[in-house]
């Protein structure tokens, strides 16, 4: 018998008792939607965690002030204060391969306008930031590395703050401000970037020279982090670890010493974001297969059930010459085109289902050609697996018994 002849017999059979096979169907299709919504709710959330750690810029390599401590008493990161600003020129004069490197300084202060007032994070960083962090300016300029060097009181503020600040979509270029009591000149304002991957809103930022922040608003003389960018062609981890190589021997540590400083790739922060994401996505997963094999169980049901009452019919097919492999496979088919069926209804159900999800929660959905392709796979398998233990069943009647019964 020809397979297109087996699939139209399957399909009539399976017709016959259509409600059985909707219900049948019905576990397939929701464990299948299932699979697909958690699937690209996963994705989803990856791809919105790795497009925001490249907002940061391209090839980062972000070096951190460490923590330290006396006795007792331990400090977090950022407590060590032996990186400088020296430190960022040794990076980018002796290290092949840096782009751009960029010390960096942060606070939070309440910035006053001329009519209203907004509490932001203030950054002191080089004039090379907007290269570094692919940020173009929407109104005015970046201020230049002649600001940076004379430790100009000029600022750059992001689009919250300068939204806070000066009005929705402002051009405030020229304007006065206060930080820390003391004027400063706006200078530019930079386009909207939006959130960052640890959650922040990298808009409510205002930009200063990191010279201004040490000299006029802190007074001090280290930096609490270097903002590196690497060459294309450049490996970061091998980047990260000329940087700590470097750094090391700049800072005299001897070899039982812990570093004072932390160097994070860009890499890294990738992974540590995208690994819980990671988890949850196989766990939703997982949880969702159980509706499959639920449905699964199903379709083992209703076949098993299908031989028993076409007993005489298999009995009168096997004694008018069809083989043992004619029935098996008439059942294994059966089985097969339910499992798909479903399967395409559960895909065109997940689909729908994400797309709602993210048009209705705005959370970050993605269908991809790789889970429609493995829901499909699975669906067959599990119609293979559990249709084929009736269908032997249904292969190994006697011909007289199966006439016989009633």
């Amino acid at each position: 018998m020809s397979l297109f002849m087996t699939v139209r017999i399957a399909i009539r059979a399976l017709r016959r008792n259509a409600l059985g096979t909707a219900l049948t169907a019905l576990g397939m299709i929701i464990g299948v939607a299932a699979v697909i919504v958690m699937v690209a709710i996963g994705t989803g959330a990856r791809t919105a965690i790795e497009q925001q750690i490249r907002s940061v810029g391209s090839n980062i390599v972000m070096v951190n002030a460490g923590a330290g401590g006396f006795g007792p008493v331990r400090q977090g990161q950022g407590a060590v204060t032996t990186l400088t600003p020296e430190d960022a020129g040794a990076i980018r004069g002796q290290l092949e391969g840096i782009r751009y490197a960029s010390p960096a300084l942060n606070t939070r202060s309440q910035i006053v306008a001329e009519t209203t007032n907004w509490n932001t994070q203030v950054q002191g960083t080089s004039d090379e930031l907007v290269e570094l962090r692919s940020w173009p300016v929407q109104f005015g300029s970046f201020f230049s590395a002649a600001d940076v060097r004379a430790a100009a009181k000029v600022v750059v503020l992001g689009s919250v703050a300068r939204d806070q600040l000066f009005g929705a979509g402002a051009d405030p270029t020229g304007a006065s401000v206060r930080i820390h009591n003391q004027p400063f000149r706006v200078v530019g304002v930079l386009t909207s970037k939006g959130q960052a991957a640890f959650g922040q809103d990298q808009d409510d930022t205002a930009f200063i020279p990191f010279t201004t922040m040490q000299k006029r608003l802190l007074g001090v003389r280290h930096v609490s982090g270097i903002i590196l960018s690497a060459e294309d062609d450049v490996p970061l981890d091998r980047m990260a670890s000329e940087v700590t190589a470097l750094l090391r021997q700049r800072h005299q540590l001897a070899d039982a010493e812990v570093d004072d400083f932390m160097v994070r790739t860009q890499t890294e922060m990738t992974s540590m974001l995208t690994s819980t994401t990671d988890t949850m996505t196989y766990l939703l997963a997982g949880i969702a297969a159980v509706s499959l094999i639920v449905g699964g169980i199903g379709i083992m049901n209703i076949m098993l059930v299908s031989v028993t009452e076409r007993t005489r019919e298999i009995g009168l097919r096997l004694a008018v010459g069809a083989r043992d492999v004619d029935v098996l496979a008439q059942f294994l088919v059966e089985a097969i085109v339910l499992s798909l069926a479903g399967g395409a209804l559960g895909i065109l159900l997940g689909g729908g289902t994400a797309y709602a999800v993210s048009a209705l929660m705005h959370w970050p959905t993605a269908v991809t050609a790789s889970s429609v392709g493995m829901s499909a796979g699975v669906a067959a398998a599990t119609g293979v697996f559990f249709g084929l233990y009736p269908a032997r069943k249904a292969a190994a009647l006697h011909p007289i018994e199966a006439l016989r019964y009633e």
